[in-house]
């Protein structure tokens, strides 16, 4: 198993604050209390396409910002669907090379599992406004525009960042441009 080093630990703390900063500052808007959820960073669940500290990032951002609105249950079962979305979105970059199909599957993860429980999170809290599948109908909606519509972008600008080498970015030591490097060795082998 790979050793979280001080980069990728400073990443994973720049992606749960991330998704607090973008998430505390909507306020109920951004928990679904309004039968809707506006959530712009779910859009980060597609970052674990590339990092596997995103993962507990994620959860750890998702709980904290969860902590400032003070639905036990949410705190518990809605940073939980976080985690298992971040998880199984990783495990599906490891599994699929094609980046269509990849960013599909990877990005049905987040939708799915927060449209299927998010509903039962807030009927529980006791902050609904509207029925289950009305709920699920507007989660799936909402997390679809920010998981595909803003985090397909995010995930080609990420692609791009380390295709160019930019250290924060990448996970090589010297930030060499990754292109750069593959030249090299396809100049050494033959």
């Amino acid at each position: 198993m790979k050793r979280f080093t001080t980069k990728t630990l400073c990443r994973a703390g720049i992606i749960a604050a991330l998704y607090v900063v973008l998430t505390w500052p909507l306020g109920a808007l951004a928990f679904g209390t309004l039968g809707f959820q506006i959530r712009p960073a779910e859009a980060l669940t597609m970052l674990p396409l590339f990092y596997p500290e995103a993962i507990p990032a994620l959860y750890v951002g998702c709980l904290i910002a969860n902590i400032i609105t003070g639905n036990a249950w949410d705190i518990g079962l809605g940073s939980l669907c976080s985690l298992v979305a971040a998880l199984l979105t990783f495990l599906t970059g490891k599994l699929i090379k094609n980046t269509p199909l990849k960013l599909t599957v990877g990005g049905l993860f987040p939708v799915l599992v927060n449209a299927f429980v998010i509903p039962l999170v807030l009927l529980l809290g006791g902050s609904a406004y509207a029925g289950y599948w009305f709920m699920f109908a507007s989660l799936l909606v909402t997390q679809s525009v920010w998981v595909y519509g803003l985090g397909v972008p995010l995930y080609f600008g990420i692609r791009a960042l380390r295709a160019k080498g930019i250290s924060a970015f990448t996970d090589n030591v010297s930030g060499e441009r990754l292109a750069q490097n593959a030249t090299k060795t396809e100049h050494h082998t033959n």
